[in-house]
Order: structure tokens, then sequence, then C-alpha cells
């Protein structure tokens, strides 16, 4: 199910989604939207079946059902959405063009393990994944996909059962390291000299971590020099946990916010499905983040007037049924022009009301 989030307060619970998909015949665990273009969104279920949908449309663009023989572990877009990386239960890492439903490059074991692996595409292209030796150490490694014979680098770290998830910041070239169950958060930097993966620190607390969240870069406090931030899930409570690099001038930091990714698409779902790539559109973050305004996702369902019928036997038009035949269709089409209006202006009396209504309660506040 697909939600939308209202910019304003709502003061009552959201209880119907945009829009419902309905592919997997398991349980959904992994979703993940395209990095550039509009209402790409993939899915991956426990019947090891990837899916690709067109959300704004609700249609399945592409389905890669026979790629994965056991359940999909992560699923991570490089930059420009045209490939994927996946880790599976059978301990194989493979890079796939969705579009061509083909693994273009795979790694048997690239950790020896059994327990599940995760990865993530860096900024060079590279893939950095996170496992388990055949010690059940935990692992991090650092692969290049044209070349996966060896790895870039490896590392063992300590010995523990939680799964490490990786977070990868490609501004900073940062990766974070949240382990579910550990009280801790490492983190390295990614660089193009050896040893490639440099240990910077770790974030230690008392309470052991439940699940974490990672706020997009657009969403960080420019003015406190904030490069990320957490939401640590405990057992009652969300907690924010904040990474900040101390300044002392209040001047915008350009070194740390580079030009970022921002809300607005590089392509259209057709285009790309079609074959066309492009790089994220950049915004920067001198001022601040302002979110565009009209940011609601529109669904519009296929017309099926515009499937065109199958070709077959057609009984002949007289010329006498032609202007009818024009008129009715003129008539129906004036008809859902003018209650698309009314549905519009609806919705501009809905959102009207709601307003009136939070200024009320916050008045009463």
């Amino acid at each position: 199910m697909v939600w939308q989030i209202p910019d304003y307060t709502p003061v009552r619970n959201i209880t119907e989604p945009v829009i419902t998909l309905e592919g997997h015949s398991k349980r959904v665990g992994i979703l993940s939207w395209h990095p550039t273009a509009r209402n790409v969104l993939l899915s991956a279920g426990g019947d090891n079946v990837i899916i690709i949908w067109n959300v704004g449309t609700g249609e399945v663009l592409l389905s890669l059902d026979d790629l994965h023989p056991d359940v999909i572990h992560s699923v991570c877009w490089n930059s420009n959405g045209s490939l994927i990386a996946t880790t599976c239960k059978d301990k194989t890492l493979r890079i796939i063009d969705p579009r061509k439903g083909q693994v273009v490059a795979e790694r048997f074991a690239a950790h020896e393990g059994m327990r599940p692996m995760r990865a993530v595409f860096t900024r060079q292209g590279h893939i950095f994944t996170t496992g388990f030796t055949r010690m059940s150490q935990r692992e991090l490694g650092l692969w290049d996909p044209n070349n996966f014979e060896e790895p870039v680098a490896l590392q063992e770290m300590d010995t523990s059962n939680g799964v490490l998830l990786p977070f990868y910041d490609p501004d900073s070239s940062i990766v974070y390291l949240c382990g579910k169950g550990d009280s801790s958060i490492r983190y390295f930097e990614i660089t193009e000299e050896a040893p490639y993966v440099h240990y910077l620190n770790t974030f230690s607390s008392k309470e052991p971590q439940r699940g974490v969240g990672f706020m997009p870069k657009r969403g960080l406090d420019v003015s406190k020099c904030e490069i990320a931030r957490f939401y640590k899930l405990h057992e009652r409570k969300c907690e924010p946990i904040i990474m900040t690099v101390p300044r002392k001038s209040d001047l915008f930091q350009d070194d740390l916010y580079p030009d970022t990714p921002g809300p607005e698409p590089a392509l259209e779902a057709d285009e790309w499905l079609a074959g066309q790539d492009a790089e994220p559109v950049l915004i920067s973050l001198k001022d601040g983040y302002v979110p565009p305004k009209h940011r609601e996702l529109r669904v519009t369902k296929r017309n099926i007037l515009d499937v065109r019928p199958p070709a077959g036997p057609r009984r002949s038009q007289s010329a006498s049924d032609a202007p009818l035949a024009q008129h009715t269709l003129e008539t129906i089409l004036e008809e859902i022009k003018a209650l698309r209006e009314r549905v519009q202006a609806q919705e501009q009396r809905i959102t009207a009301l709601e307003n009136m209504l939070c200024e009320l309660v916050d008045g009463t506040d």
C-alpha cells in the first residue's frame, strides 16, 4: 500500500492508502523507490520475486521471477537506477539489469557465513557488503562488479549475531553500520586509496536498537552542520540520533554539503522502461531545503477506452450512424470533463476545510 503523508498535521488518522499494489503471493519485505524515475517502486517478497511498479498507474512494469532461487535479503539501486544489487539466502551477490531481466555479474559466497548479507552501491560504482565469516564473525567487504574474483577490501569486525545494516551517504562517501540488537553505530569512509574502507568512529549508547531509520540529506539542519540523522527504535519510543561536524564558522559549509539529489525526477516511468538513463537532479542545501508545493501523488489508472479492440470482423457502419456516434462521443467527453472539474473543486473545498479545522484546533491549544 502507498500512503500520502500530508504537509499539514492531520487531525484524524489516515486510513485510506492512495493505491494498493497486488502482485506478490507472499509477504513483501523490501521496498525501494527508483532514484531518478517518477513513481517507480521496487518490491521484493517471500515468493523470491522482484516486481517493479508504476505507482502512478498501479501497473506492473517488470517482474523478475526466475533470478533468485531462495529468499531475497536486500536490494539496492545504483545511482542512476540502471542496475540493482541483490543478496539472497543462496549466498550469492548479484548485479541485475532489471529491464533486460538478466544477471550481468554475480559472486558466490562474498561472505562465507550462512547468516544474511546486505549490499549497497557506492558512488564510485563499487558494491559495499556486510556479512559473516565461516566462524560467525561479522565482516564487511568492498567489491568491483567488473572483477568479482577478489575483493577490493575485506575486514573482519567482531562476533555477534546481529545483521549489520549499511546506510550509505554518497555525498560524503560515509557508510554507517547499524546492527540489530547492537547499542552502537559504527561509521567508515570509503575512498579510492588503500585500505579503501577507513574506520572513523563509533557512536555508543546504553540501550540496544530494534531498528534504525535514516533521514534523507535534504531533511538535515545545515545551520548546525548536521551530516546524518538516525531514528533509533526502542521498545516503546523512537529516539533521534544526530551526527554533526563541529565548525566555528556560522557560514554555510560547502565541503559538508555538496549538491544532493532533490525530490524532482529526471525521467518519467515510461522513459526509463524504454531504456533511458539519467543522473539524479541535484539541489543546493545552502539556504536549507524547502519542499515544493503540490507534491501530491496522482494515481491515473489506464483508460480502458485507450486500448484498441483486437482486429476482427467489423459491422459496416452506415453513413447515417456516423454523425450519431460522433455526437454520443462528444456528449460523453463533455460529461467526463464536467465530472473531473467537480471532483477537483470538491478536493479544493475539502483541503480548505481541513486547513480551517487545523487552525481552529491550534487556536484552542
